[in-house]
């Protein structure tokens, strides 16, 4: 009755409005006041201090500067021209190059909101001006902006990697074959909608010439995320030392090679970065608040034994996982909301023998729906704000291409090969 209470609370008062960081230190002395509790108020400071002291939270920044610096820079651009190069031909060809430019792009940045922006502002007027209705690009852009999650350098992944202990190097290796499969399944639907509305039939192939022109001006864009992934995989650096070395090196080729940022424009962008920073960090410390409420009143054990009693199959526990995910990712951002579930789910997974890199890309799928499923959700309302759709509209267009990653949810959840591939042909297990 405890577990249900407390998130009952939670989930009133941030949806009441509360900011998020507030909301969780309500909830947390509320319930401590409300049940005369013992708990001194000093053990929440602590905890809220602890929730951030992780060294290897030092990468938020990294990851974020680094999305804020390329989604700035000719990174971007770059990448999209060569993809209309190669898939502009096909029946709706541009939606096709929207998710491969978000997939690629997703391999550098780790953020879903840096690859809508930075994608959508080049690909939606684009869209428009071929017949798309506003609202399906950004249907689509929103959608397809979550692939950063699953690709090397992902947040979350940082996240659940420090909540669960498992390496962030096997959890950002695991994620690249499942964000393969939801880039097809999108390209499927705008191939699908290309058809079927006639909106972008499609054209001829590009020449030879015309790729190779488009691939010198874009190779140096399209080593990033070679390079990254290349360099987790074979172990040259860990996934935090990735972020640096794309931060650096996204400065060599936006500042002097492309030459689409200046020095002075630095200073912004760090500015803004660092302001993200220290919300993303704020939150995390008022979760650690509230997860330690959580597990001295041990709410874990209790929802342990009560899901034990309920699924008694590992099936049954995966895919009642899977639906309280969802439903909370519809009210809370991936962070706070993977803060507040994992501690509450890893004892219960290994009780049914879930492998926990495999858990860590499940939930990164989970809760990146709700990045695109309203009223939650900041790829959404950017690529709202760029394509001036609205959300009804944008709704509409995303009943297919939520069914398509619902199902590869599903795939995922239940043969964990697709995340286990990648980790077996270069026997890094």
């Amino acid at each position: 009755m405890f577990a249900v209470i407390i998130f009952a609370v939670f989930f009133v008062v941030a949806c009441a409005g509360v900011p998020l960081m507030y909301a969780l230190l309500a909830t947390t002395v509320g319930m401590i006041w409300s049940y005369g509790l013992s708990h001194p108020l000093e053990s929440i400071f602590l905890s809220f201090i602890s929730g951030v002291e992780p060294f290897i939270l030092i990468a938020v920044p990294l990851f974020i500067f680094g999305g804020e610096l390329l989604s700035k820079g000719g990174v971007g651009k770059r990448i999209v021209a060569f993809a209309v190069t190669l898939f502009g031909f096909m029946p709706g060809g541009l939606g096709v190059v929207c998710v491969v430019s978000c997939l690629l792009f997703g391999g550098i940045s780790g953020s879903a909101i840096a690859d809508t922006a930075a994608i959508g502002s080049l690909i939606i007027p684009m869209m428009i001006q071929r017949g798309y209705p506003p609202a399906f690009a950004a249907a689509l852009l929103s959608v397809a902006g979550t692939l950063a999650l699953l690709m090397p350098l992902s947040i979350p992944f940082l996240v659940y990697a420090f909540i669960s202990g498992v390496s962030m190097r096997l959890l950002s290796m695991s994620g690249v074959i499942p964000a393969m499969i939801s880039a097809l399944a999108l390209i499927g639907v705008c191939i699908w909608f290309g058809k079927k509305t006639g909106c972008d039939k499609g054209g001829h192939p590009a020449t030879a010439g015309e790729i190779l022109a488009a691939f010198k001006e874009a190779w140096p864009a399209l080593l990033m995320p070679i390079m990254i992934i290349g360099g987790i995989w074979t172990g040259l650096f860990t996934p935090t030392e990735a972020a640096a070395i794309a931060v650096v090196y996204g400065v060599i080729i936006s500042i002097f090679l492309y030459k689409d940022l200046k020095w002075r424009d630095l200073p912004e962008i760090m500015l803004k970065s660092f302001q993200t920073s220290a919300v993303v960090m704020l939150v995390i410390g008022a979760t650690g608040c509230l997860a330690w409420l959580i597990t001295v009143e041990q709410v874990a054990a209790q929802l342990a034994d009560w899901v034990q009693a309920v699924a008694h199959q590992q099936w049954l526990f995966l895919l009642m996982l899977n639906v309280c995910l969802f439903l909370v990712g519809i009210f809370i951002e991936p962070l706070p909301a993977m803060l507040l579930t994992i501690p509450l789910f890893l004892p219960v997974a290994q009780a049914f023998r879930v492998d926990l890199v495999h858990l860590g890309v499940v939930v990164t799928a989970n809760l990146s729906i709700a990045l695109y499923t309203p009223p939650v959700g900041g790829p959404l309302f950017v690529a709202a704000s760029l394509a001036k759709a609205g959300i009804g509209a944008i709704t509409k267009h995303l009943i297919p291409m939520m069914t398509v990653t619902f199902i590869v949810v599903l795939i995922v959840t239940y043969i964990p090969a697709t995340t286990k591939v990648i980790l077996w042909l270069f026997n890094m297990r």
